[in-house]
Parts: C-alpha cells; structure tokens; sequence
C-alpha cells in the first residue's frame, strides 16, 4: 500500500493560488481528515489529489509515481485505483442502486462478466448494511442510506484509497455515527486508506488518526490526533474547541 505525497504544491484556479508551498505525506492504511476554516481550499486541496485539478505548482505523488494531469493513461490508471465519496452522493437518480454501484465496473472493467458484476455489487452493498435494497432508485432511500449506497460505489472497485468530501454533510447526528463507524470499521477490517473533508468535529474525533488543518494559504498543523489534544496552541485549541464558528 503506497502514501501521498505532495511537493512543493500549490493549489487555487487559474490565477488565484488559495494554498502555497505544500508539503505533506499521508499514511497509508489510515484516516486522514483535512479541516479548515470556509474558503480555506479543503475541497480544492481534495480535488487536485484525485486528478480532477490541476496544480498550479508543485507535484503529487502516489507512492513513487507522479501524477500526471497531462496523461489520459496515468489518471485512468489512478481511477481505477481510488474511490470517491462525494458530498451529494451523486447518485443517478434514473439507475437503481444496484446499477450505481456496479457503474464503475462497466466503466472501467467492462470485461467483467455480469454475474462476477452481481456477486460484487452484492459483497459491497453487505459491506454497507443495503443487503436487499438493490432494486430501490435513490429517491426511495433515506438520506442514510443514499450515503452508504454511495460510498459502496467508491469501494466496489477495490480500492486502495477513498476520498470523501464532507461524508458527513446532511445526515442527523446518529445517522452521522453510523457513518463515522462504517468508515471505521472499512478502514480496519479492509486496510483501506481514507482521506476526508469535514468541518464536522464530532467526526474528527471519532475517525481521525491524522488531521491536516489548513489556515491562511498553508498547512497550520499537520499530525495526530493525540499530538493535536496535547498541543498549546492557541488557534489550535480555539478551532477545536469552538461552539459559534463554521466551516465549510
């Protein structure tokens, strides 16, 4: 299992640069959550990770290799190989939910036999708790279960990495502690490694064992969730602690 890298990184859109000089590994095998403050550049950060921004500077690697942005090859190797849970779940309300699941099989692994297709979607959606709901179209689902029905998407590829941008988002309190210990146990029980956008706090708790807070136009604390409880720091405290203020 290969970390991230990033080098030197800056990240923003056309000329506006939102975050400078980027330098950080993600471990492998473990739960990375990016928080910061709204407009901080988390979701950009998440976006230029997987592909789908181009760096204004710098490079990121996976393992030994570097991103390419230029090359159709190098990123559709790299989507095979990743899984994104996104914010809205971006399910196609006209498919089923079998048939959403089992999208990034027909995409990229179109040779898979249809019913090595169906034993998958199947293994996953167990994975998830949504045995049996395979005929329903996301319409007929709980916001709970549109969310777990996305991230069984994310994972039917096999993936080595799940990005998610603000998993969270939307679900009631327990519904989002649900979420928090799927996400847990996938990460133990399959060795998957996560890395997620969320400004909520009782999630960081819960699920962070590295936590990357970005302040300004770069990284304000890079590290563990013990080492960021210890800490003295005063923005650091004051962000964790805070009852009034939001992030996006």
């Amino acid at each position: 299992m290969e970390n991230i890298r990033a080098v030197d990184l800056d990240v923003g859109y056309g000329r506006e640069t939102i975050l400078r000089n980027l330098n950080f590994t993600l471990p492998p095998g473990r739960i990375t959550v990016i928080v910061g403050e709204s407009g901080s550049g988390k979701s950009t950060l998440l976006k230029t990770m997987i592909g789908l921004t181009r760096p204004l500077r710098g490079d990121v690697y996976w393992g030994e290799e570097r991103i390419d942005y230029d090359s159709e090859r190098i990123l559709g190797a790299l989507y095979r190989r990743i899984g994104v849970l996104y914010q809205n779940n971006a399910l196609l309300n006209s498919l089923t939910l079998y048939e959403n699941v089992a999208l990034p099989i027909r995409i990229h692994r179109p040779e898979t036999p249809r019913t090595a297709e169906a034993d998958r979607v199947r293994e996953v959606l167990g994975m998830v708790g949504l045995v049996g709901a395979d005929h329903k179209y996301p319409f007929e689902l709980s916001g709970g279960m549109r969310k777990r029905g996305a991230l069984a998407r994310s994972m039917v590829l096999g993936p080595e990495i799940v990005f998610c941008d603000e998993p969270s988002a939307g679900l009631d309190p327990l519904t989002a502690l649900g979420l928090d210990d799927l996400l847990r146990s996938l990460q133990r029980s399959r060795g998957v490694t996560f890395v997620a956008v969320t400004h909520e706090l009782r999630s960081i708790g819960r699920i962070a064992d590295r936590i990357l807070l970005l302040r300004g136009d770069g990284i304000h604390f890079d590290g563990t969730l013990a080492e960021m409880e210890a800490s003295e720091d005063e923005y650091l405290r004051s962000f964790f602690l805070r009852t009034d203020r939001h992030a996006d």
